[in-house]
């Protein structure tokens, strides 16, 4: 397929498609069955792409996450804090860290993107619906607040099913559009 022209005033964010969320310590067949519609999206979006990547340090565990979430993942430098590579592929900007759920580091950036040329939409994919995502696209709701924030729910897993309709329903309440519910 042929990459539309391109739109500047386009991004999409995609949260968190790493190997520890798809088949390794939080490994969810929800999220390794979207991999598939989460690359044919990178690879058809007309705008920008950024992506993030949840990362942890060793001391994970000795975290507030890692005590409510004991089980380590995304720690820096492994393979499971890598990003899926059909993913990583079709990578061709920084990727944002994040040690937590959301990160004012993305909303900086955009910020950014946002203060070069005005964006007209964001949109997010990845994992997890119902922490991650949900976490960013409050987030840059909140520091853009009149830029048309989108979910594609069908890029989207959550931890389970429910808490991924949950997450979707919050995200609406909240004025983020969903799209492929």
């Amino acid at each position: 397929m042929n990459k539309p022209a391109a739109e500047p005033d386009k991004l999409l964010i995609v949260v968190d498609m790493q190997q520890d969320f798809l088949t390794g310590a939080l490994a969810n067949g929800d999220a390794e069955r979207v991999v598939p519609l989460v690359v044919e999206k990178v690879k058809s979006f007309p705008g920008q792409v950024l992506f993030t990547r949840d990362t942890h340090t060793p001391d994970y565990l000795n975290t507030q996450e890692g005590a409510l979430l004991p089980v380590p993942h995304c720690v820096q430098g492994t393979d499971g804090w890598r990003i899926h590579p059909a993913l990583e592929a079709l990578r061709t900007q920084p990727t944002v860290d994040k040690p937590a759920f959301g990160s004012l580091e993305l909303a900086e950036r955009v910020e950014s993107i946002h203060a070069r040329t005005p964006l007209s939409s964001i949109t997010l994919v990845g994992v997890c619906t119902d922490i991650c995502v949900i976490s960013n696209a409050l987030i840059l709701k909140a520091a853009l607040p009149e830029v048309p924030v989108t979910v594609d729910a069908s890029c989207c897993a959550g931890v389970t099913p429910e808490r991924h309709r949950t997450a979707l329903a919050a995200m609406k309440a909240c004025q983020v559009h969903v799209i492929n519910d």
